[in-house]
């Protein structure tokens, strides 16, 4: 009898001792969630935006939300692209150079995303060569399978867990888009290895949406579907079972077609989402959470959402979709650069400037304005091209240089600057439109007629603009003044401190080589040329402000890579007002919008007031007797 207690007691024992060990059978409320965008059909079909808007939908119910970006190109970032090759270069905190859709990311979640939230298969191999080189595969056989593999998996189990809010709070829920479309042979190691990674976080902790195109053809005026079933089927074959459809189309599709994707691809109904071309991507996250993406995912994640969901977040974007298809009055910025011809080139000028004109209540139109087609040779080469540029450039209420690289188009961005100063036409310069700026009020000002920057002209005798110290010529990834740095104001009565509502320091991203040369800051200043911030050493010139002039402001840094749809960056915000003819009465306020900022309708003598004074110091800004004959 005692022995059957004592062996009885040992059973339990081990049982006990076996169900703590052995991992649950179910996920938890805890465990990280992973939802992974794919793209089939063609690429730019929108995978960013619809990953940045299921990413929003799901913050908006309280979630903690992350995002990952794969890029299947061995290149080891996008510091050396081209802007015609891959859009721009969009810079984080840390100073990573990374794909333009973590930009999407940080301005529809509000996060701060990290180097690391980039994968590129150049990351993956530079890692596992590394990590072969110093031994730890012991000898074996490297391969894509299993290696390239796990470390993928491992690298995004690693950053999922990275808090990217405020708050620092650990995320929740991941989303991982992968670049490109299902098929191509760049991205079969990160298929596979997402198609290991369902079964390694388990599948109640994994699911796949799938965006494809719909086609239209004008021939027939009816929605196609075929694309979308091989896309599907291709993507089932590689391993991979899309729990979620989303169709882009250009025209809404029909209930028929979606029950024949769902019929043909193995999903309900309710599990094919339409997503057409709207207005405005602010309408993407309330259209998607319309068709009941919420549910879905609560149901397929086991995802802890509360009942009733928080909705002030989706009411935001609502006001903000609603907002930007009302909008009467316009704003027109020329916008002089050198890669015109590509939009995603200035990607998150683009939005900077949607933000602050959005904020101002006014439709934003911009003039893309090739800076060569400026220069004087232009006006030999094709005076039509000439004419039509500065015609442009006249016509437009407000003027902003971005930054770039290289001599090309250098003489039509400082045409453009001088234009704007003598016209009193409402000015903004970043990183290489600062640059500029000093060299044409050097130039036309100071009276050095031979000033120019070393990365120019070299052998120039007045390098007003020098190469900074630290760099070390190597190596053309990461040798740059890369991410996030403090700039302090020298002086309270500075335009733009007050736009920073008077902040000492502010922290803006930086993405440049060349600097202002402090030998000749004295030199400028005489000249009424401010110096307004600078860096923490007080070596470096960060703002740059004309004292005579209603905006006249170069910064040396990016405001643009963080502004947000909410919270306007105050370099652009500054510059629509001003275009608008409402700084003066912005910043009488103390930095607040009027009532009539909002809304359309709605006046009051105190706002007549303020118009008044607006109106009274922009009177000057329509002199076009400066335009070159």
């Amino acid at each position: 009898m005692t022995r059957a207690l004592r062996l009885s007691a040992a059973v339990a024992s081990r049982l006990a001792a076996r169900v703590k060990s052995s991992p649950p059978t179910s996920t938890t409320n805890a465990a990280m969630k992973y939802i992974l965008v794919t793209g089939g059909v063609i690429s730019g079909i929108g995978k960013g935006v619809i990953a940045s808007s299921v990413g929003t939908i799901l913050k908006a119910c309280g979630l903690q939300v992350t995002s990952i970006k794969i890029d299947p190109y061995i290149n080891i970032d996008a510091g050396t692209f081209s802007p015609y090759e891959h859009g721009e270069v969009f810079v984080l905190d840390d100073g990573g150079e990374v794909d333009l859709d973590l930009g999407n990311y940080e301005r529809f979640l509000d996060i701060t995303l990290h180097r690391d939230n980039n994968i590129t298969t150049g990351k993956i191999y530079q890692h596992v060569i590394n990590k072969e080189r110093k031994g730890d595969y012991l000898g074996k056989t490297v391969q894509v399978v299993p290696h390239i593999t796990d470390a993928i998996q491992e690298w995004v189990e690693r950053v999922a867990l990275v808090p990217v809010s405020d708050a620092n709070l650990t995320p929740e829920v991941c989303i991982i888009e992968l670049g490109g479309t299902i098929g191509d042979i760049e991205g079969m190691p990160f298929v596979e290895a997402f198609r290991q990674f369902q079964f390694r976080v388990k599948r109640e902790n994994f699911c796949c949406v799938h965006v494809s195109l719909v086609p239209q053809p004008k021939t027939t005026g009816e929605h196609k579907t075929k694309p979308t079933q091989a896309s599907v089927r291709e993507l089932r074959g590689l391993g991979l079972t899309p729990d979620l459809i989303v169709c882009r189309s250009e025209n809404e599709i029909t209930r028929e077609v979606r029950e024949k994707i769902s019929n043909f691809c193995h999903v309900e109904p309710r599990q094919v989402l339409c997503m057409h071309d709207v207005p405005s991507i602010y309408h993407v996250p309330i259209f998607m959470e319309e068709q009941g993406i919420v549910e879905l995912f609560a149901e397929r994640l086991h995802l802890a959402v509360p009942a009733p969901r928080p909705r002030r977040l989706m009411y935001r974007w609502r006001d903000l979709a609603v907002k930007a298809e009302r909008l009467i009055r316009e704003v027109t910025i020329g916008l002089v650069g050198k890669y015109t011809k590509l939009e995603d080139a200035y990607s998150s000028v683009i939005k900077a400037l949607q933000h602050s004109a959005l904020a101002c209540n006014h439709k934003l139109k911009i003039k893309y304005i090739d800076a060569e087609e400026l220069e004087p040779q232009m006006k030999v080469d094709d005076p039509v091209k000439f004419h039509i540029a500065w015609q442009n450039l006249c016509s437009s209420d407000g003027i902003l240089v971005p930054g770039g690289f290289g001599s090309r188009g250098i003489e039509g961005k400082i045409a453009a600057i001088e234009y704007a100063r003598k016209s009193r036409k409402p000015f903004l310069g970043v990183c290489l439109g600062l640059q500029c700026a000093v060299i044409e009020f050097a130039r036309n000002v100071v009276g050095w007629t031979e000033a120019n920057s070393s990365e120019i002209d070299p052998e120039t005798p007045r390098p007003v603009i020098i190469e900074m110290p630290e760099h070390h010529v190597g190596q053309m990834g990461g040798t740059m003044r890369l991410g996030k740095r403090e700039t302090v104001f020298g002086t309270n009565d500075s335009v733009l401190r007050k736009m920073y509502r008077n902040a000492e320091i502010i922290e803006e991203r930086h993405r440049h080589r060349y600097e202002v040369n402090p030998l000749y800051i004295a030199d400028f200043e005489r000249a009424g040329l401010r110096f307004v911030g600078k860096d923490t050493t007080g070596k470096r010139m960060e703002i740059i402000e004309y004292a005579d002039h209603p905006y006249f402001v170069g910064v040396q840094f990016h405001p643009e890579y963080i502004s947000r749809p909410m919270k306007p960056s105050p370099p652009y915000l500054g510059l629509v007002l001003a275009s608008c003819g409402r700084l003066s009465g912005y910043l009488l306020r103390g930095c607040r919008l009027s009532p009539r900022q909002h809304s359309d309708v709605g006046s009051s003598s105190e706002e007549d007031l303020i118009d008044a004074c607006d109106s009274q110091s922009a009177a000057s800004t329509s002199d076009n007797t400066l335009v070159p004959q």
